[in-house]
C-alpha cells in the first residue's frame, strides 16, 4: 500500500494548492519542473518502450514533431496559419502510430477516424488546444497503468491512479470544489506572467464563465503538478530500469547528466520567462513538443498492438528487474 498511499497524499497536496493559488501553481510549477520532466519522461520513454522507438518509425516521429516545433515557432510570428499546420502535422503522428501499430481493416478504420477528429480539430481550434494541453497531464494514467504489471497487486495502485487523473478532475469541473474556489486574481507571486486571462484560457474552452474558468483551471493546476510528481520524482525512483536501458543507448546522457541537463536548461529558461513570460512560455511549448507528442504515437503501440507492433512492441523486464520491483508495495 505505500507507493498508493503515497500517490494519495500528493494528490491531496497538489489539490489543495491548486484550489488555494492555481494561478501560482501553474506559472511556477511550469518555471521550476517543466524543462527538467521533458528530460526525464523522454528518458523513461526513450528506455522503456525503446522496441517501439528505433529504426525507420523513430525517425519519422523525429522529423513530424520536428516540423511541429517549427510551427510553434512560427506561431510566435504568423499566429494563426501556423497552428492549423500544426494541427494537421499533429494528426501525421496519430497517423504513423496507427500505421505502425495496425493493419488491415483496423487501420483504416483509425483514417476514418483520424480524418474525422482533424476536420473538427481544424473547424475548432480553440478547443482543439485545450483538449490537447489536459490531454497531455492525463497521459501518465496509461504509463503508471503499464507499470503496475510489475507489482504485487496492480489493482490498487491502479484505481489510485484512476482517482486523481479521472475522478478528482471530474469532480472539480462539476462543481464539487466550488466552496473552495476563490476566483483566479493575479497573484503576486506570478504576476510576472502578466494577464491571467491568457492563462485561464489556455486551460479552458473558449467562452467560458468565470466559474469554469476558474474550474479548468485548477484542474489543469492540480494535474500539472502530479504530472511532474510522476515524471520527476515517481518514475526515476521507481523505475530504474528505464533510465539503465536509455543510458545503454545513448552513454554520453547517463546519470547525473540528465539531471544536470534537465536543470540547467531549465534555470536558463526560468530567467527568459521572468524577463518575458509570454516569450518564455512559446520558447518552451516549441521545444516541449517532442515529449508531449512523442507519448501518442507510444501510447498507439501500447495499446493496439495488433500489427507490426504485435512483434517488436516488447515490454520484457530482466530477471533482476523483475525481482527489483519485488520490494515495492501497491
Amino acid at each position: 500500500m505505500k507507493i498508493s498511499l503515497l500517490f494519495a497524499l500528493a494528490a491531496v497536496a497538489a489539490l489543495s494548492v491548486a484550489l488555494r493559488v492555481p494561478l501560482a501553481t501553474t506559472v511556477l510549477g511550469l518555471i521550476a519542473f517543466g524543462v527538467l520532466h521533458n528530460v526525464l519522461e523522454l528518458r523513461y520513454v526513450a528506455g522503456r518502450f525503446g522496441a517501439v522507438l528505433r529504426g525507420r518509425f523513430l525517425l519519422v516521429l523525429f522529423g513530424l514533431i520536428s516540423a511541429i516545433v517549427l510551427c510553434r515557432l512560427a506561431a510566435m510570428f504568423v499566429g494563426e496559419p501556423a497552428r492549423y499546420a500544426e494541427i494537421l502535422v499533429g494528426y501525421a503522428v496519430l497517423a504513423a502510430g496507427c500505421a505502425y501499430a495496425l493493419r488491415g481493416w483496423p487501420l483504416g478504420l483509425a483514417a476514418s477516424v483520424l480524418v474525422l477528429a482533424a476536420a473538427v480539430s481544424l473547424a475548432f481550434p480553440g478547443y482543439h488546444f485545450v483538449v490537447l494541453a489536459h490531454l497531455h497531464n492525463v497521459v501518465p494514467l496509461f504509463f503508471l497503468w503499464e507499470f503496475a504489471g510489475r507489482l504485487p497487486r496492480p489493482a490498487v495502485f491502479r484505481w489510485t491512479q484512476v482517482a486523481w487523473v479521472l475522478i478528482v478532475p471530474a469532480l472539480v469541473l462539476l462543481g464539487a470544489a466550488d466552496f473552495a474556489l476563490g476566483g483566479v486574481p493575479a497573484s503576486t507571486v506570478a504576476a510576472f506572467a502578466g494577464d491571467p486571462g491568457r492563462i485561464v484560457a489556455a486551460s479552458a474552452p473558449p467562452g467560458s464563465s468565470t466559474i469554469i474558468g476558474a474550474r479548468f483551471l485548477v484542474v489543469f493546476a492540480f494535474l500539472q503538478t502530479m504530472h511532474y510528481f510522476v515524471w520527476v520524482y515517481f518514475l526515476p525512483r521507481h523505475a530504474p530500469d528505464a533510465a539503465r536501458a536509455f543510458e545503454r543507448r545513448a552513454p554520453w546522457l547517463t546519470g547525473r547528466r540528465a539531471w544536470a541537463l534537465g536543470g540547467g536548461l531549465g534555470a536558463a529558461l526560468a530567467v527568459l520567462f521572468v524577463i518575458d513570460y509570454a516569450s518564455g512560455r512559446a520558447l518552451y511549448g516549441a521545444f516541449a513538443s517532442y515529449h508531449a507528442y512523442l507519448e501518442f504515437p507510444v501510447l498507439l503501440a501500447l495499446l493496439l498492438p495488433s500489427g507490426a507492433a504485435s512483434s517488436q512492441l516488447v515490454f520484457r523486464q530482466t530477471a533482476s528487474e523483475r525481482q527489483e520491483p519485488a520490494a515495492v508495495s501497491t
